[in-house]
């Protein structure tokens, strides 16, 4: 037996014993009682580009919050010729709260969606701003849930979690999803668990208007490609909580091809490897199943088969546990997707080591070492 394949076969068990523990994190955060008081005015803030599917049913989800405050639904497009302008306009039309969209506006930095949060905020009329990604999803509890807990002096910003949602009926958002409910959410679960992960998750932020003002506004994030990280992060230096809320919004995917899946996600990868090295590194434990293959392929025999059957069955389990969580259905076909999954995510996050560009809304952007954007021109395809 080769020593590589001791590690390999150590590497696999471990992860193994993680993904258990990452079962447990989320049933737990997704069993936690959901903040319902107090409700208080606030603006939510969208950001929009492209009519893709999900985005109708996102808006009609965020004019209809069950919130017992005032609040309201602002939208801004950079190019008055977007797609997403009609969606919006007929939302506003048929929403039950005030909404309005913003059309236009100076390009004000690389990323062109912290450049709309900017206009976004000088026309919001509410103290509590909550900026969510156009592709969410949200129950009729998120808004208070996500602004509840900023009646606290000592909390500065809220954010949390999603589930992944499949909007397009192709092969690719349905990865996609799994990718999002399978890796991503139990292992940042598991991260705020244990108190490492210091996590800022952009597709919803909720802050106070004089908190943002303290950091110089949505200005000072107008080239970085974290700008959720950083947003965070400041407000951790002003000596405020990040309250992670446990209530889950689905994020729509819409993939049609693997080029395009793959673009968006290693997009991700580069992101979190830019901003935590060593913290990327340690995803290599979330990736057991790979690594039981490359044993078994190194000592063929029962006990590397052994040690494949734990790493499978491991993952199954936290599978399985995250859809009972989430109150999706056992299925099958669903699960023998699994090992798909496993092994692309494993591949995404190899790739990420490497330097390169990265594609984002039909642009290309090359990244410093501080996460900073600068556009490189773009991209063949269409980036997600």
């Amino acid at each position: 037996m080769t020593v590589l394949a001791v590690l390999f076969s150590l590497l696999a068990l471990v992860g193994a014993g993680q993904a258990v523990a990452a079962r447990r994190a989320l049933r737990r955060l997704a069993g936690s009682p959901l903040p319902t008081s107090p409700a208080l005015p606030a603006s939510v803030l969208k950001p929009l580009h492209g009519a893709e599917p999900g985005l109708e049913e996102g808006l009609r989800a965020s004019f209809g919050q069950r919130h017992e405050a005032p609040f309201e639904v602002l939208m801004a497009v950079a190019d008055p010729a977007d797609p997403a302008r009609p969606v919006a306009e007929a939302a506003i039309a048929a929403g039950p709260a005030p909404g309005r969209l913003l059309a236009g506006g100076a390009v004000l930095g690389s990323n062109r969606k912290v450049s709309q949060l900017v206009h976004l905020e000088a026309a919001a009329s509410h103290p509590i701003l909550v900026a969510a990604d156009a592709d969410m999803l949200c129950p009729p509890e998120w808004l208070t849930a996500v602004s509840a807990p900023l009646a606290d002096p000592s909390v500065g910003l809220v954010t949390c979690l999603y589930r992944g949602e499949a909007r397009r009926d192709t092969a690719w958002a349905r990865l996609a999803a799994l990718g999002i409910d399978w890796h991503f959410l139990p292992n940042a679960a598991l991260g705020e668990a244990l108190g490492k992960a210091q996590g800022c998750y952009g597709a919803t932020v909720a802050l106070r208007q004089e908190t943002l003002e303290r950091l110089g506004g949505f200005r000072d994030f107008l080239d970085l490609l974290a700008d959720d990280h950083a947003l965070g992060a400041a407000v951790r230096r002003l000596g405020l909580r990040v309250v992670v809320s446990p209530v889950l919004p689905g994020h729509a995917m819409t993939e049609t091809s693997l080029a395009e899946l793959w673009r968006h996600e290693l997009r991700w990868a580069r992101t979190v490897r830019l901003l935590n090295p060593a913290g990327y590194a340690g995803l290599l434990f979330t990736h057991p199943l790979p690594w039981a293959l490359l044993a078994l392929a190194l000592a063929p025999g029962a006990l590397m088969a052994g040690v494949l059957g734990a790493a499978l069955g491991a993952r199954l389990f936290l599978a399985t546990g995250v859809d009972r969580a989430l109150g999706r259905r056992l299925c099958i076909r669903r699960l023998t997707t699994l090992p798909i999954r496993d092994l692309l995510s494993a591949a995404i996050w190899a790739t990420a080591w490497g330097t390169g560009r990265v594609d984002w809304q039909g642009r290309r952007y090359a990244l410093s070492a501080k996460g900073r954007m600068t556009e490189a021109g773009s991209p063949r395809h269409r980036g997600s």
